[in-house]
């Protein structure tokens, strides 16, 4: 809920003080101030921007403090701003219109650039900051990225602590008003207004004991004649509490099976990554995992890596967040320092391969 202190005030009488501003807020706040300078006050903005992810008078004025006919007479000046019915009444309550779909990512994109052009520039110094970060992360991002996130955290920025939060813990609304700081998962489906960036593509290898019985000859019937670990949910769901295994029956793996006509038998389901490996190497069966988890797991000795017997389509890791914390400094950089881990992450695994191949070569 905003207070009266966290609205916009700026007088609009003087438009050259904003021709120093981004390009993107200049020609979107100008474009406003053509229209009709004495009828513009900024603060509408946000208040489109609330009733525009709400679709519901009621809700928008309990998030922004106001009453409800106050929250009415607001939208009925934001229509006659925009010359547009903005949100019509429908069957399944408001429905934006094509304009204020058009609006809606602009108008967060220049709210989030008018927030960092009033407030005063502090330096992030990652050293001796004490900042929590909340970060949504699946199952298959803490079991890969987050141990060496965490370590190069503890070099370049001891103080600062990471709250790791599930898919279900997280909703887009929680990411929307700056609750939580960043997703990092795969996403079938997010806001148009986020910000995204890939963090790296993963494959899949299968993961079984060295005396399972298909171990040396692991083919398309010796994998379908075996019995299966699935794990579900919190590996590849879709983020933000959605399973994607209720919604259409399959997971990624077993839909590349059935594009092929086949189906795998599972006997044991699981929602976490810890697990295919301590059962792998003690019982005969197969986990068909994303690969930088299977060789995390592999490293056990009597547990061996083995490529699908299928083609199974590459997946992408992305991290998301919302505009509202685009341009904070201390966001940035744990960004970038995501980032550059991945990177590192990457290029060892590409060293470790090549060096494998040509240590495979070089005894022929």
């Amino acid at each position: 809920m905003l207070n009266s202190a966290e609205k916009i005030s700026i007088k609009t009488h003087n438009p050259k003080r904003l021709w120093h501003n981004p390009p993107r807020f200049q020609k979107f706040i100008f474009g406003i101030f053509f229209m009709n300078l004495e009828r513009v006050d900024l603060n509408l903005l946000i208040y489109l921007d609330v009733l525009l992810r709400e679709k519901n008078v009621t809700r928008a004025a309990e998030q922004l403090g106001v009453t409800q006919p106050a929250m009415s007479n607001i939208l009925r000046r934001l229509r006659n701003l925009f010359n547009d019915p903005l949100l019509i009444r429908s069957s399944e309550g408001m429905t934006p219109t094509e304009r204020a779909l058009e609006l809606q990512p602009r108008i967060r994109d220049a709210l989030s650039d008018l927030s960092m052009i009033l407030e005063p520039r502090t330096e992030f110094r990652p050293y001796t900051s004490n900042r929590v970060f909340r970060i949504m992360t699946s199952d298959y991002a803490e079991a890969t990225l987050v141990p060496r996130l965490v370590k190069a955290l503890r070099s370049e920025a001891p103080n600062v602590v990471l709250d790791f939060l599930t898919p279900s813990d997280v909703s887009y609304r929680d990411m929307e008003q700056g609750k939580v700081d960043l997703a990092i998962n795969r996403f079938n489906e997010i806001p148009q207004s986020f910000h995204q960036v890939l963090v790296w593509r993963d494959s899949f290898s299968c993961l079984l004991n060295n005396k399972h019985p298909a171990v040396n000859n692991l083919n398309l019937k010796s994998y379908l004649d075996a019995q299966h670990i699935w794990v579900s949910k919190t590996g590849m769901g879709v983020g933000f509490g959605v399973n994607p295994e209720k919604q259409a029956g399959l997971g990624w793996i077993d839909q590349a099976l059935e594009r092929i006509g086949q189906k795998r038998k599972i006997s044991v389901f699981t929602r976490h990554y810890q697990m295919p490996g301590l059962l792998a190497s003690n019982v005969d069966l197969i986990a068909t995992l994303p690969t930088k988890i299977a060789r995390l797991q592999a490293k056990s000795q009597n547990l061996m890596l083995k490529d699908p017997p299928f083609y199974i389509p590459e997946f992408e890791l992305k991290m998301a967040w919302c505009p509202l914390l685009h341009h904070h400094p201390a966001h940035r950089w744990l960004r970038q320092l995501i980032l550059y881990v991945a990177r590192q992450m990457t290029e060892e695994e590409n060293r470790e391969f090549l060096s494998n191949n040509n240590t495979h070569f070089s005894q022929f």
